[in-house]
């Protein structure tokens, strides 16, 4: 599994709602709900300080929005 892998795992596993939203090689989130602080701490301290490469690389491992949610 790749460190990117591991993230995303690990922030689903804390509870985080975050989704990735893939369109035309933009790739960015979405959250509908809210999620676990334990969560939300974990994305802040873990990847939001990354580049924008690093961070999209976690993001693509994220399950992905579906087109009627976007």
């Amino acid at each position: 599994m790749t460190k990117s892998a591991d993230i995303a795992r690990k922030y689903q596993r804390l509870g985080g709602k975050r989704i990735a939203k893939i369109d035309d090689n933009i790739i960015s989130t979405r959250m509908w709900e809210d999620e676990p602080a334990e969560a939300s701490a974990f994305w802040k301290k873990n990847v939001a300080g990354l580049t924008d490469e690093e961070q999209a690389e976690v993001i693509s491992n994220l399950e992905e929005t579906t087109s009627t949610k976007s």
